[in-house]
């Protein structure tokens, strides 16, 4: 194998399955309207990995603690009538925003690891990491295929979709779990700030492209993908920060498909046929 590719097949295999992942959660997060989820998530996620430095506790493994803890908190103060589901997020941002520098304020010595998880590292991606990735990656695909017309169903209306006998409320709680797993899993490669944005703009994108969920679900994934090794590619080239520009490719590619889209002329929605 090539010195090259023997140093690169492991960031590759991690922009595939972080692009994919982020992209299938991110239809869910944005045809919900809950685009703060996945700012709560990355940054719940922070906070724990950070927690976890402090502690002497898997950074990873503090970090899932936190992205569960979260999403078992959005769940029931997003369905309260009197709170906008935003305003939950956003005082739940605010707990582990708080928490997180809390963390890195209390740390003492070097900083370094606690930083590098603010912008990530997939250049240092590990074969643990892509074990992680891989099995978010799994559990999200498993659960959308076994679930998808409910999946549907409840991304249209969850009321309507309670009122014919799907259960919504797991099927809700089941999402933001998967969301938060999948934000762990990229949280060393991606970064916990940034990652927010890799959730947000490829199924955004793909939005702006097509009427039918499949075919969203589907250019969602591929501008995931697509962003991650374009942005891998200009890292490599340029040596500039290999996050930051990740997210720089997928904004463009927003940018891109909002300006030839055909929703633009129209005005129409999303359609339910699949």
């Amino acid at each position: 194998m090539p010195p090259e590719l023997a140093i690169l097949w492991k960031p590759l295999v991690a922009a595939v399955l972080g692009g994919l992942v982020c992209g299938v959660v991110g239809v869910w997060v944005v045809l919900m309207n809950i685009p703060f989820v996945g700012v709560a998530m990355s940054h719940a996620a922070f906070a724990g990995a950070v927690s976890g430095l402090l502690l002497g506790v898997n950074p990873l493994l503090a970090a899932a603690t936190f992205c569960l803890a979260a999403s078992f908190l959005i769940g029931p103060m997003a369905e309260r009538a009197d709170i906008e589901p935003n305003v939950s997020l956003g005082i739940i941002f605010s707990v582990v925003l708080g928490f997180a520098f809390l963390a890195i304020g209390l740390m003492r010595g070097p900083r370094a690891d606690a930083l590098s998880l603010i912008w990530g590292s997939i250049l240092l991606v590990s074969t643990r990491d892509l074990a992680l990735m891989s099995g978010a990656a799994a559990a999200v695909l498993l659960f959308l295929g076994l679930f998808y017309k409910e999946i549907q169903a409840v991304l249209y209306n969850r009321e309507i979709a309670r009122a014919v006998g799907i259960p919504e409320r797991a099927l809700f709680f089941a999402m933001l779990v998967l969301c938060g797993l999948s934000v762990t899993a990229n949280l060393s490669t991606i970064g916990g700030l940034l990652i927010f944005s890799l959730i947000v703009n490829p199924p955004s994108a793909a939005y702006q492209l097509t009427y039918r969920l499949r075919t969203m679900y589907l250019l969602s994934a591929l501008f995931g993908v697509l962003s991650c090794l374009a942005g891998l590619f200009v890292s490599w080239l340029t040596d500039a920060p290999a996050g930051a520009v990740i997210i720089v490719t997928s904004s463009v590619v927003f940018g891109l498909c909002l300006v030839f889209s055909p929703k633009r002329h129209t005005g129409k929605g999303l359609g339910t046929g699949g």
